[in-house]
């Protein structure tokens, strides 16, 4: 199972990685962001990233209901989605620049409570 924890943390660092490339691909406009490997590869990334998550879930007796800092894990994926939908999506600059910035910071709050196992204060989780 160590294997499956490896591949779950490069993935996930992979995914920030791409969305970030791909925001500013969306900020300027630019025509690569329509390339179709450029819009297929996340989705392929973030399955393979929830599989591992869910494998490394399973394989260690974790659920979202009996631990917190899983359950708020899934709150800020929730979020992360949402943000990053804005980030992409959005008509005017400001309201891409607020999804880039929200969806990173909830990455980070994600990132922390994986690393700690604990609900991270002061976040609202």
């Amino acid at each position: 199972m160590i294997w499956i924890k490896s591949l779950h943390i490069v993935l996930a660092y992979v995914t920030v990685i791409g969305f970030a490339v791909r925001a500013m691909l969306s900020f300027a406009s630019s025509p690569a962001r329509d390339v179709k490997w450029v819009r297929i590869a996340p989705h392929v990334i973030d399955t393979l990233l929830l599989a591992c998550g869910i494998a490394l879930a399973v394989d260690l007796g974790v659920s979202p209901l009996m631990h917190g800092w899983l359950a708020a894990k899934i709150v800020g994926l929730v979020l992360y989605i949402g943000f990053g939908v804005m980030a992409m999506r959005a008509p005017r600059l400001p309201q891409k620049l607020f999804g880039f910035v929200a969806a990173l910071a909830s990455v980070a709050y994600i990132f922390a409570v994986a690393y700690s196992k604990q609900v991270v204060p002061p976040w609202p989780f």
